[in-house]
């Protein structure tokens, strides 16, 4: 069948979002520093207002000596007016540090508060620095760490650091942007999974009728997929609260999930919008090639964000993944795709105006979902506080994922109360469809049909006269046939 198309997409969603690696700079983070710069840049955390801890330690050769800690906030004046300015030299971009907030830590023994020692390290004499400093603040800020020496000849530097806020184990190791992820996942994670089994025990109550089609299937597969997704970011944010550190495998894991789900629930709409398995028994062929190029291209323009994102955001700046050309691309996509379900839609209501109680629904529900996330994206680019937008958008995000699930699982419950409910043709007279000597285009419409929720108002079990009310000539003597061989 057709439905094969889906499975080499979600062999693609599966491809793109391997890819899809992550930078989360880790709140315990260490490293070498030897390079002939005389300021470069470290790392960067967003600390609470009252709460926020650096705990530190760094050695570097005695003979390179001195070197600074430089502590820079996110004021205009301040870390973007010396980030990347190559007309600003080393001693400009120390100079708009305030001493009187402590910006600056000595690596020298000269200055107290740096906790440096000299020590031996064979022939040579270290200094190792081991010290903290607070942070306050009237708001959330984001910091940011770098490294001087102004005039010297260079940097080299051995450095750990541990950045905290707070003792409790939902705040300690992360940055203030983050406050909420895992409790706001582990939320999703038991609404979702609630999702999940109702579908599963819709899906029974369905099988038991001949109404399980492959787009309920898929509708399953997605829900079951975010459900694995938040499971993996839930014990990998767990792991983050414990040390620190994590396992950045589990997350990647849990994007690649993440990323399946959606395009599964995206292929699944364009399908239904099409009509197949409500009006029609399979997609033609000149349908499934061009779902098979959008999805195609849509699964590279989401590699090609995934890379981008890895390899070319700057850890020095905070960016957010659709604040690139990749993920403009995507918005373009989604909009597109939009258009194209609105057509699809159009076209099956014109053919089966009776699907009117599915449709009409079904189009203005998920028309919000079409638009809801090039919006989000727009709203984050331009209308979070970056201190703040991680948080946010985690939570807008799954927010759309689950109002998309659960109005189709309202939608698509097998009740007789249910005026909505899409399908009406059995799975098992598809097959006699698709057989018919008819053949060509005309076997892959459905027979227009009154709604199957009727077949609600009965017994639980199936009813298997209207497996043979197809409406045809042809069908009806093949029908009998089958009907003579069940006898």
């Amino acid at each position: 069948m057709e439905v094969r198309v889906g499975e080499r997409l979600l062999c693609l969603a599966v491809l793109s979002s391997v890819l899809c690696v992550g930078s989360v700079l880790g709140k315990y983070v260490k490293g070498i520093v030897n390079t002939k710069e005389d300021w470069v840049f470290l790392t960067r955390f967003c600390f609470l207002t009252d709460f926020g801890r650096l705990d530190f330690r760094f050695r570097y050769p005695k003979s390179r000596c001195c070197q600074n800690i430089l502590l820079y906030f996110d004021d205009s004046s301040q870390w973007p007016a010396v980030y990347k300015r190559p007309e600003k030299n080393c001693y400009q971009k120390e100079a708009v540090l305030r001493p009187e907030n402590n910006q600056v830590i000595n690596l020298t023994t000269r200055y107290t508060w740096s906790g440096c020692v000299v020590e031996g390290d064979g022939d040579e004499e270290v200094l190792s620095c081991v010290g903290g400093r607070s942070f306050r603040s009237v708001r959330e800020r984001w910091w940011y760490i770098a490294l001087s020496k102004c005039g010297g000849n260079g940097l080299q530097l051995e450095y750990e650091m541990k950045l905290t806020n707070g003792q409790s184990f939902w705040t300690q190791h992360f940055s203030a942007d983050e406050f909420g992820i895992l409790e706001t996942d582990i939320t999703f994670l038991i609404i979702f999974s609630v999702v999940f089994l109702l579908s599963c025990y819709f899906a029974y109550n369905l099988k038991g009728r001949q109404l399980l089609h492959t787009t309920y299937k898929m509708f399953m597969t997605a829900a079951g997929v975010e459900v694995l997704s938040l499971l993996f970011h839930c014990v990998y944010w767990g792991l983050y609260a414990r040390d620190g550190v994590g396992n950045g495998s589990l997350k990647i894991l849990g994007k690649l999930l993440f990323s399946v789900s959606f395009l599964v629930f995206l292929l699944m709409l364009i399908l239904l919008g099409k009509g197949f398995t409500v009006t029609r028994a399979r997609i033609s062929h000149s349908g499934s090639v061009k779902l098979s190029i959008y999805m195609t291209v849509y699964t590279i323009t989401y590699v090609i964000l995934f890379i981008y994102e890895a390899e070319f955001f700057d850890p020095g700046e905070v960016l957010y993944a659709y604040d690139s050309p990749a993920g403009y691309g995507l918005m373009g996509l989604q909009l597109l795709a939009y258009v194209w379900f609105c057509y699809a839609v159009l076209i099956s209501l014109k053919h089966y105006p009776e699907k009117q109680p599915f449709y009409i629904p079904f189009f203005t529900t998920y028309t919000l979902w079409f638009f809801a996330v090039p919006v989000m994206a727009l709203i984050a680019n331009y209308g979070i506080p970056r201190w703040a937008r991680e948080k946010i958008v985690n939570g807008i995000q799954l927010g759309i994922h689950l109002y998309a699930h659960i109005v189709f699982l309202i939608i698509t419950r097998p009740s007789a109360a249910n005026k909505n409910f899409p399908y009406h043709v059995r799975t098992s007279q598809i097959g006699i469809l698709l057989s018919s000597p008819k053949g060509g285009e005309g076997a892959e419409s459905f027979p227009h049909h009154a709604y199957g929720n009727s077949s609600f108002l009965g017994d639980s079990q199936p009813n298997f006269t209207e497996l043979f009310s197809i409406q045809s000539v042809s069908l009806t003597s093949t029908c009998m046939r089958h009907l003579i061989f069940v006898r």
